[in-house]
């Protein structure tokens, strides 16, 4: 039993940990904050508390294989040492889907040139093949090592800016209704290639459905800020909260890192001037966040490694 007197413990990312119904967890903030050695931790602590977890990286610099130096791909692998966390890094380039080309016949297809003329299309059918793909796997976790704010902002954005994109296109093709088909006979594409890219065109509104609505979901999902105490980490966290927030999207934990703390200096000029310096932010963050729980982590003297391989 804890002492009474004694002093509360500083807030922790346990309530993550024993939130049993979270689906997605997704990790993200300023570049070089240390967003995948935080994801990496939370992966590894899931992964003691829930029977399968996955860590993916979609950040096209990709940093899992160096944190658990081990090679990943676009397939989900073992994590060495685990036998409940996998890892997977996506390459969007790689997983993207040509609506042009969903079959030979169709490669001058009126509808597929313009289903991909939409802005952003082969984007959104990136992400819906990554999350088609998690949702067929026997995953009860999922850990998204973001990007830097600006990629994983249009990351998130992604389901409600598609889904709104193909509400109009469906609203479309049922305006123009025979029309479009006498177009696609003109261009002389048969109705199998027509029902092949409007097939594809239903799948993948159904996937953003779901996905937007889990998304918005605080039992379901959820967005952990990583940050370091100084004014453009802070000024772009407060961008990310505010963004997260227009987006419906649930986010509690702000996690700030690389804190020097007065006990691990000594006699340092330039070392206090640091812990002065960073404890003006502190302030800000608590007195900004005060509803927030904030994780405050030490800069090591060494890197973080696994120490599984």
């Amino acid at each position: 039993m804890a002492d009474a007197g004694a002093e509360p413990l500083d807030p922790t990312l346990q309530d993550l940990l024993d939130h049993d119904s979270l689906k997605w967890i997704f990790v993200g903030g300023k570049g070089g904050v240390g967003k995948t050695t935080c994801s990496c931790s939370l992966a590894v602590q899931l992964a003691a508390r829930r029977q399968n977890v996955l860590i993916i990286s979609t950040d096209p610099a990709h940093n899992l294989s160096d944190a658990f130096k081990q090679k990943f791909t676009s397939a989900p692998t073992l994590v060495n040492g685990m036998t409940n966390l996998s890892a997977m890094e996506v390459d969007p380039q790689a997983t993207q889907t040509d609506f042009s080309r969903v079959d030979d016949a169709s490669s001058s297809s009126f509808l597929g040139d313009l289903v991909s003329s939409f802005p952003g299309i082969d984007e959104a059918m990136s992400f819906a093949e990554v999350m088609r793909q998690v949702q067929t796997m026997d995953y009860d976790c999922i850990v998204f090592d973001t990007a830097p704010t600006g990629h994983t902002l249009r990351l998130l954005q992604l389901p409600t800016t598609i889904q709104k994109g193909l509400d109009k296109l469906m609203s479309l093709r049922s305006m123009m209704g025979g029309a479009l088909d006498q177009i696609t006979a003109m261009m002389g594409v048969g109705g199998d290639a027509q029902g092949s890219i409007l097939a594809k065109l239903d799948e993948l509104k159904a996937v953003v459905e779901e996905v937007n609505t889990q998304f918005r979901d605080p039992d379901l999902t959820t967005f952990v800020c990583v940050c370091i105490p100084e004014f453009l980490s802070l000024y772009e966290t407060e961008r990310l909260v505010q963004e997260l927030a227009r987006n419906d999207i649930d986010t509690c934990n702000i996690i700030i890192n690389q804190i020097i703390f007065d006990d691990a200096v000594v006699g340092s000029k330039l070392m206090r001037a640091r812990i002065r310096m960073q404890q003006r932010y502190l302030d800000q963050f608590d007195d900004l966040y005060e509803d927030f729980h904030l994780v405050k982590l030490p800069l090591l003297e060494e890197e973080l490694a696994n120490k599984s391989s």
